[in-house]
């Protein structure tokens, strides 16, 4: 199934986010070492990165079921009641990131009034906090869409299945055979 543009268009900048991240560290790691010289911004910009790749990627996580938890009591339970927690689940999950994404912009909000800059870097400390409410923004959005689908009857999953997906992704020809034994 291909993927939507706006799916698309977080993915790219997870990934834009994690090499920009990974080049100015290794070119920080480098100036030190090589050229005795160090960036003064490049820890405080690895921070903000980070924290964008963290925000951004919890809704991803989400979006392809790879948030774990223990859900040994739901899979044994009939498929009502197991249907009925999904969605009490999903209802939490909305609730919770309703209240984290008030708290985000009430401390975003503060940060632009303020009008602080950050340390080593010549910006105002709300941009690159406003990954918070844009990254609880996309979680909520993902959570309304797995209780829109559970809703509507069809399958959802808050949680990614381990062992579901380690028996999809292994093959017989990493299974060990007779010949292989000593």
């Amino acid at each position: 199934m291909k993927a939507a543009w706006h799916e698309r268009l977080e993915e790219g900048l997870i990934a834009l986010l994690l090499a920009s991240m990974t080049l100015v560290t290794f070119g920080q790691v480098i100036a030190r070492y090589v050229f005795n010289y160090s960036f003064v911004w490049a820890l405080e910009l690895s921070t903000f990165l980070f924290g964008g790749l963290i925000f951004l990627g919890i809704s991803y996580g989400v979006r392809v079921n790879a948030h774990i938890g223990v859900d040994a009591l739901v899979k044994i339970l009939p498929k009502s009641l197991s249907h009925a927690l999904s969605l009490i689940a999903a209802a939490l999950c909305l609730l919770y990131t309703v209240i984290v994404l008030t708290g985000s912009w009430v401390y975003v909000s503060k940060m632009y009034e303020i009008g602080i800059l950050a340390q080593d870097i010549p910006i105002y400390q709300w941009i690159p906090r406003m990954v918070m409410p844009i990254g609880f923004i996309l979680l909520l959005f993902r959570f309304g869409q797995i209780l829109f689908k559970l809703i509507k009857g069809k399958e959802a999953h808050l949680l990614g299945d381990e062992a579901e997906d380690a028996l999809k992704y292994s093959s017989d020809e990493t299974l060990p055979t007779t010949q292989d034994k000593p």
